[in-house]
């Protein structure tokens, strides 16, 4: 989300940096100018999807990845599910229980969308093992480049030293992409980074998801989809220092000569958690993380937690031109689901790459049987049987004369 902030930037070292990043490169540098917090970005779109004003329709054939609903397009429910709300009108969304795993509902859940900032669930998901909140880093200010135009910021200075705690709240409440770049350098770089993010994504069976940016920004090709991005957020909940950040709607960020080396506030720029925007908070919400660029629209991925169940929400892209209807269309899919749980027939599974246990053998250990059904010790006699029976047969021929062979 684009929120404008109040952010630090040292312009004779940023226009240094882009430039040195740019010889070494080969590439001619853009204009040096500070990135510019809530500016959408222009970006590019991903092959397959609309620009703005296009029809918007799912692809004729979607992934089946965790049951065969999931791949339909338009709404899916199971029986025993109550009506769903009314209104939505997002490209995509989906309603799962966090910890059985069943989906209880969705729309076009394996759509490919961009995913704008919600991409850095996955981020978080990859990078915080490697990096976490007690590292200490300096920024240096080829760091700082590479970031989209229009990017969002938290407002990180060149040559200060941050804690990776200061970092993470960068990026999960502000969304910042300076952050994000300072974050995968210390990472090993963002090419790795990119790299390690895809291969996270491939391993929690996100098979949806095409990275190109750590950070989110509009990239050709970089694609996600509902059903990964609920991959993503519930994946990271099983990260204390994830569900930690996440759930922050308020900090202190470390300042810089602006401020006078004094710290300044921010806010979660989710506002069903922080209540900025004139949009309320939502009872036992977790937190989760939201998004916007030029053609990924509004994205959004929440947790909440009710009588002992935990639902989780992705919305990607809602259509109609309402204010923060992000999160009115979120807000009635989380209410829906705690109404559903426990009462509708999934329609799903997010667990879709969980193996299967094996069967238990039947019988005790003294009479094990394998897959013929033949006992342990049924096949010990037959094989004695065999070996008196060879015996036998070795004797018999003994005796008899033996015939001459051609050669």
């Amino acid at each position: 989300m684009r929120a404008p902030i109040t952010v630090q930037f040292n312009r004779p070292l940023a226009a240094v940096a882009l430039t040195v990043a740019a010889v070494v490169s080969g590439v001619a540098p853009a204009a040096a100018h500070p990135v510019k917090p809530g500016t959408p970005s222009p970006g590019k779109p991903s092959p397959g999807v609309p620009r703005a004003g296009a029809p918007k329709e799912p692809p004729a054939a979607m992934s089946t990845l965790g049951g065969e609903q999931l791949g339909r397009p338009g709404p899916q429910t199971g029986e025993g599910a109550p009506a769903l709300p009314t209104g939505l009108s997002a490209l995509s969304w989906m309603v799962s229980d966090a910890d059985t795993g069943q989906v209880l509902a969705a729309n076009n859940a394996h759509w490919p969308l961009p995913p704008a900032s919600t991409l850095k669930m996955l981020f978080a998901d990859t990078v915080l093992p490697a990096v976490p909140g007690t590292a200490s880093h300096k920024v240096e200010p080829a760091e700082l480049t590479g970031m989209g135009d229009g990017s969002s910021a938290v407002g990180i200075v060149p040559g200060q030293t941050y804690l990776g705690a200061d970092l993470w709240r960068g990026v999960f409440l502000r969304s910042g992409n300076d952050a994000v770049h300072v974050l995968a350098s210390m990472n090993g770089g963002v090419p790795k980074t990119v790299t390690d993010m895809q291969a996270k994504a491939d391993a929690l069976g996100a098979k949806d998801t095409h990275v190109r940016s750590p950070d989110g920004y509009d990239a050709e090709g970089q694609v996600s989809s509902a059903y990964d991005l609920t991959l993503f957020l519930r994946s990271g909940l099983r990260n204390k220092d994830f569900k930690e950040y996440c759930a922050t709607a308020d900090a202190k960020f470390p300042g810089g000569p602006n401020t006078k080396g004094k710290p300044f506030g921010i806010s979660n720029t989710n506002r069903m958690l922080s209540g900025i925007g004139g949009v309320p908070k939502y009872p036992g919400l977790i937190g989760g993380k939201n998004g916007y660029t030029t053609h990924a629209g509004n994205t959004l991925a929440e947790a909440a937690t009710r009588d002992g169940h935990t639902i989780l929400v992705t919305v990607m892209n809602p259509q109609e031109n309402k204010h923060d209807k992000v999160y009115t269309e979120t807000r009635a899919l989380l209410d829906w689901g705690f109404t559903a749980v426990g009462k509708a027939k999934p329609v799903g599974t997010l667990d879709a790459l969980k193996p299967t246990p094996a069967p238990k053998p039947v019988g005790t250990a003294a009479t094990k049987t394998d897959s013929s059904g033949m006992g342990v010790l049924g096949w010990t006699g037959i094989g004695a049987g065999a070996a008196v029976a060879v015996g036998v047969a070795y004797a018999v021929l003994k005796r008899r004369p033996e015939k001459r062979r051609r050669v």
